[in-house]
């Protein structure tokens, strides 16, 4: 873990500054046993193994995540969280299915997929296959602040899942950091995204645990709006949507890296001289 004398490299952070998409939020539309809390960030399947799909309540930006963290799993069913984009219009749709897969892909326009580590990537035809389904992980994945997807870097820190505090929590952290827990633990924390091209196309990557898994799918209509789609499914319960800093780092943002390497675990920043408020933000967040 990071040592004390650290600092945030804020040139990198200016150098990365982009204008700041609108908070991610799910539609109202959205699968019939599905119910989202008042803020819109929370979806919870309250029933059954399927129609759990939701989607985001506005198209996103180019480069945005739509990043979602598993809050609760349930047991005895067989399957997990599917996720992806569309061009259709959630408003539009006559009903929503009661799949993502295949019902609403079925409908044209749709890019989801089952959530796994391995085969959810499409090679170039002018790259070898071998590096093509080579990791776009960095060597240095503990201090390289940055995860980068095509013409986009995206600050890594909320990207990573992270335990709940606890004596052993500094430990199973890194396992998160590391992205060897399977994708869809509970708190591991899931994204998509496109990357548009100067032909009009755009490729679909799905990021796990801050690594990014390659593109997913290519030749999407970047000139159209694209809507995330989160398939609540299975043995996936609830998830909850979380708020990623594009830009220039907030300052409760800088002083959370900064506390958080002083301590071996969350649960000193108990005893440390700060606000409730602010030591709240240093352990969940």
């Amino acid at each position: 873990m990071g040592a004390v004398s650290d600092r945030v490299d804020l040139g990198a952070a200016c150098r990365s500054a982009r204008p700041e998409p609108p908070p991610t939020r799910f539609h109202q539309v959205h699968g019939a046993n599905i119910r989202v809390d008042p803020s819109g960030t929370r979806a919870t399947r309250v029933e059954s193994f399927a129609h759990g799909v939701c989607f985001s309540r506005e198209p996103l930006a180019p480069g945005q995540v739509f990043l979602v963290e598993i809050e609760e799993k349930e047991l005895g069913w067989c399957g997990h969280l599917r996720l992806g984009l569309t061009a259709l219009d959630p408003a539009t749709l006559a009903a929503v299915p009661e799949f993502s897969l295949p019902d609403l892909v079925s409908l044209g326009h749709t890019w989801v997929f089952a959530i796994t580590r391995h085969h959810n990537r499409v090679s170039r035809e002018d790259r070898p296959e071998a590096e093509a389904l080579a990791p776009s992980r960095p060597p240095a994945l503990l201090v390289e602040p940055y995860v980068c997807i095509e013409q986009f870097r995206i600050p890594r820190d909320r990207l990573v899942g992270r335990s709940r505090p606890g004596l052993y929590s500094h430990l199973l952290d890194q396992l998160y950091e590391l992205n060897v827990l399977p994708p869809t633990a509970r708190r591991s924390r899931l994204g998509v995204l496109f990357c548009p091209h100067p032909d009009g196309t755009a490729d679909m990557h799905i990021v796990i645990n801050g690594e990014d898994m390659g593109p997913s799918a290519r030749g999407l209509p970047a000139a159209r709006p694209l809507y995330a789609v989160v398939d609540v499914f299975a043995s996936t319960k609830s998830v909850r949507l979380v708020q990623l800093d594009y830009g220039l780092p907030s300052l409760q943002t800088l002083c959370r890296l900064v506390i958080q390497k002083s301590v071996v675990h969350r649960l000193a920043i108990d005893g440390l001289h700060l606000p409730k408020g602010l030591k709240d933000f240093c352990k969940y967040e």
